[in-house]
């Protein structure tokens, strides 16, 4: 196991145990919070499945079986990140499956879909089915991949199966491993695949490249990192999403916008609280809620993304998004780099960072703050992934779905610091902030990953299907 340093762990007496059973375990007193609502429950676990919802204090208990008691404590399902860069194969010196997984499960996360621009990219059936292998071997958590469009691949898109990638990953602007999609042509054949979404980043490349142009022109280059949500701009962002979205109503496909970042975006999408009935769908993640552009001064190219960390307004226009229904999903794009590599000068430094240890106590502190609320987070990381993308017994605290559940102490503050940071790259842009609430336990398919600041050891890792 991994110990998570000063992550403050359970006392004794928080979690009192009976004789423990290989497959049915029962979490008593919890706070329920699932489907809109927060109340007291006993939740049965046996095998991999939700075996019983009880009103507190009484599910049913044989010998041999494990009693969690859970009083002061939130029960959520597990969160499914739809938006990670697990860095693996090929970029293994930042990240990989094993590594971020595990953080990943210290975060209460139980099921991810990585991106396809790893080393080489996962463009091909072929390569998509390595990775499946590796995360059945390594992985702590489920997993599903996504397989990437270029300008040449159709056939292999059209080869895909509905019912195991969550969504062909389009590239409408450079990002790490450049995968633009520029011929439109392509674009448009693209679109009109239906049986699979295409979930898209967003961001015009020749504007970007003439702000690129026009800032070295001026600074040459010693750019300060602020600079970067102004070459990487709003219009830049917009006329890309708006782009897509026009593509997408023509050719029919459902079409999912990632990491959405301005205010302007925002009005690209309809309010509504079920996803699946959308043709147009929105993501924010973490980093875009939490942060805004006075980080730079401080944090500089630790807070480098693809797309930018914008104002202080538009961070307010997204949380508005997401409790109006516009934005559908709260995700991650956790992407590692090293500290070697983001201590670069800023034209050099590559843009990402990781977060997937951390998304849910940060939108759990925007709770605290009252910008959001407990039932809203849990819509917007676990029923509504499930939802958009037709995930199979997941996502929900339901009798027969699949046990992917975590316990979250909303009341035990710690701070990250280098020695409770499980990422491989040892570095977060949230070293030394406090959070009031920590995971105290992650459970995957029924089984412990994660308990009382530590890795259990145990993995019961199962790929993700999709009903389509």
């Amino acid at each position: 196991s991994v110990s998570s340093g000063s992550r403050p762990g359970q006392s004794p007496d928080r979690l009192i145990m009976q004789q423990t059973a290989e497959n049915k375990t029962i979490i008593t007193n919890a706070m329920l919070i699932n489907e809109e609502s927060m109340r007291k429950a006993d939740v049965m676990i046996a095998g991999d499945r939700i075996a019983g919802i009880f009103p507190p204090g009484t599910a049913p208990s044989a010998t041999g079986t494990r009693i969690i008691e859970a009083s002061g404590l939130w029960l959520l399902p597990g969160i499914i990140d739809d938006h990670v860069h697990f860095r693996e194969p090929g970029l293994t010196h930042k990240a990989d499956i094993a590594s971020e997984s595990a953080a990943a499960a210290a975060g209460g996360v139980t099921s991810f879909m990585e991106m396809p621009n790893t080393v080489p990219q996962t463009v091909t059936i072929e390569e998509w089915e390595k990775k499946n292998s590796l995360a059945a071997e390594r992985s702590v958590i489920n997993y599903a991949f996504y397989i990437g469009a270029t300008d040449s691949n159709i056939e292999e898109l059209l080869r895909a199966d509905p019912e195991r990638v969550p969504a062909f990953k389009l590239f409408m602007g450079a990002s790490t491993g450049n995968m633009l999609v520029s011929d439109q042509t392509t674009l448009e054949a693209i679109f009109r695949l239906k049986k699979i979404p295409v979930a898209c980043h967003c961001e015009d490349e020749k504007i970007i490249k003439a702000n690129i142009a026009a800032y070295r022109e001026e600074y040459g280059e010693a750019i300060d990192p602020s600079f970067h949500p102004l070459i990487r701009s709003r219009e830049a962002a917009y006329a890309s999403s708006s782009t897509a979205v026009a593509l997408a109503r023509k050719g029919g496909a459902k079409l999912h916008l990632l990491h959405l970042s301005t205010a302007e975006e925002t009005q690209l999408l309809t309010a509504g609280d079920n996803p699946a009935a959308k043709q147009i769908t929105g993501e924010a993640c973490v980093h875009h809620l939490w942060f805004d552009d006075r980080a730079y001064a401080d944090k500089g190219n630790l807070v480098k993304w693809n797309p930018p960390v914008r104002s202080a307004s538009d961070r307010t226009a997204l949380l508005k998004a997401v409790r109006d229904g516009r934005i559908d999903i709260i995700a991650t794009d956790h992407a590692p780099h090293t500290l070697g590599e983001k201590s670069a000068p800023y034209f050099s430094a590559p843009s990402g960072g990781p977060t997937v240890q951390h998304s849910l106590v940060i939108m759990l502190e925007l709770c605290h703050r009252g910008e959001l609320t407990p039932e809203l987070v849990v819509r917007k990381m676990c029923h509504n992934p499930a939802l958009l993308f037709g995930i199979t017994d997941r996502g929900f605290i339901r009798e027969g779905l699949k046990a992917d559940l975590v316990l979250v102490d909303p009341a035990a503050p710690w701070t990250v610091n280098k020695e409770n940071i499980m990422y491989k790259c040892g570095w977060s842009p949230l070293e030394g902030t406090t959070f009031r609430s920590s995971v105290v336990t992650t459970f995957v398919n029924g089984v412990p990953v994660f308990e009382e600041g530590r890795l259990t050891g145990r993995r019961t890792p199962e790929i993700l299907l999709f009903k389509r």
